[in-house]
């Protein structure tokens, strides 16, 4: 396939009309870029805050649990509750991330979530607890899908790496931001008053979104090389193309590149919700640290997820920019983040030094959340632009049904242990285990060029 370059007279957008003076497609590439990057730090925070909803139950677990005389067999389950919702939320939200706005799309759920607190504050019950956790997960579930796609909608595709990692590491500096102050005010106010103050915030984000919000221009890739005046692919001769058509939807997942990407992301998401879930116990229960100062330890793993999200996706972008097949670029990346994240944590296992075993605790449970905006990249290649955001959905649906099962699992572990340390061993060895199976399966099958082929869609 070679490259045609259009003369820039003939790429450049029409002069805008006073009445669409809004359209960003007409704005400047400097106001559009400023506009883009607002956008991004509005949904970088709505992500922190809703993994801040995600880990104020772990940072709560052992007051509630005593208040409301739950076992940790109970707890595990309904930290498990929300992704039961999580996921069937998504595939709901799958044919409609492609007809409706995401600007309300992604107001609909944070207003859902963010009063999906209320039955458990007024009643505090464990039937009220699982309510509160079974309607925070339908609010949730689309959003990280959602807010990729909104956010691709704001960059060409070779600048999108890097303000979608950005906004992606609100996973984990949600939680680096957020631990610390929930953990203060649940030792202090109560688990209530914590649960009532996230839900305070994101009506308040509610509010600023419905300012400036707004969609995105790059809405296909023609629309892309007109903003951008970038080359026109020419095909060879009797090849057929179908980036501006549809992929059949099960010929864009069933293949091993979409399969163990997902699949690195599903041990992913098991390996970090387990943190969140049963971390700040381990930290007070094992460990011998204070209420608040396991709350705040948590915060550890996610700082680390910061740096591994936003570092990895800019190499990514970096080598994206140069040239480097994808299948290396970011297919190898998953591959290799996962498998080093699952060594690591299984080494924390076997250390006996708790400073080295906390280092390297932090270092795998950190990097799973990393790899999460690497699968949505590779998803991504395998379909069109106007079928993105449905598939985004489906492959996230697929990865975060991890979440179902880890702290289940993980309260099983623990509650039938000999010792709690037993039990809390056993479940990270078998996380680590798990991930870095997957991740080394992901780095010999993920292959986006040779399935971009067999797909028809235009490389």
């Amino acid at each position: 396939m070679t490259l045609t370059r259009t003369p820039k007279a003939q790429t450049r957008l029409p002069a805008a009309p006073p009445f669409e003076s809004g359209d960003p497609r007409y704005w400047s590439p400097r106001k559009r870029t400023r506009y883009a990057w607002m956008l991004t730090g509005l949904l970088l925070f709505l992500m922190m805050l809703s993994w801040a909803d995600k880990a104020v139950l772990g940072i709560a677990a052992v007051p509630l649990m005593e208040e409301l005389n739950i076992t940790p067999e109970q707890f595990g389950l309904v930290s498990s509750a929300m992704f039961l919702t999580f996921g069937l939320a998504q595939l709901v939200a799958a044919p409609l991330a492609n007809k409706v706005k995401a600007k309300s799309l992604l107001l609909v759920m944070c207003l859902i979530w963010s009063l999906s607190v209320m039955p458990v504050v007024v009643f505090a019950t464990l039937p009220a607890l699982w309510i509160s956790r079974l309607a925070l997960g339908a609010g949730e579930g689309p959003l990280a899908p959602v807010l990729m796609h909104a956010i691709y909608k704001w960059f060409p595709s070779k600048k999108g790496a890097t303000p979608a990692a950005v906004a992606s590491s609100g996973v984990t500096l949600g939680i680096v931001v957020f631990a610390p102050v929930l953990a203060w005010v649940v030792t202090q106010h109560g688990w209530r008053t914590a649960f009532v103050a996230l839900a305070v915030v994101g009506v308040a984000w509610c509010a600023v979104w419905m300012w400036l919000g707004k969609e995105g221009p790059y809405t296909s890739l023609a629309v892309e090389r007109e903003i951008e005046g970038t080359a026109v692919p020419t095909m060879p001769t009797g090849a057929t193309s179908v980036s501006e058509e549809k992929v059949p939807f099960f010929r864009t997942i069933a293949n091993p590149t979409w399969l163990f990407a997902v699949l690195a992301s599903f041990f992913g998401y098991w390996t970090f919700t387990l943190a969140m879930s049963w971390g700040p116990a381990y930290f007070q229960n094992v460990m011998g640290f204070s209420g608040q100062q396991a709350g705040s330890l948590i915060a550890l793993p996610a700082a680390w997820g910061v740096v591994a999200t936003i570092g990895l996706n800019a190499m990514i972008q970096r080598l994206d920019q140069r040239g480097v097949p994808s299948r290396r670029s970011r297919g190898w990346t998953l591959g290799l983040a996962g498998t080093a994240a699952g060594l690591s944590l299984l080494a924390s296992t076997f250390v006996a030094s708790p400073v080295l075993a906390l280092v390297l605790m932090s270092f795998g449970f950190g990097t799973a959340p990393a790899l999460f905006a690497i699968t949505y990249l590779i998803v991504g290649e395998l379909t069109t632009i106007s079928q993105r955001g449905a598939h985004l959905n489906v492959a996230n649906a697929v990865l975060t049904t991890g979440g179902v099962f880890a702290p289940a699992i993980g309260g099983v572990l623990i509650g039938q242990a000999a010792t709690p340390a037993d039990g809390y061993q056993l479940a990270f060895q078998v996380t680590a285990v798990l991930l870095t199976v997957f991740g080394l399966l992901a780095l010999v099958f993920v292959n986006q060029q040779r399935q971009r082929r067999k797909l028809g869609i235009e490389a």
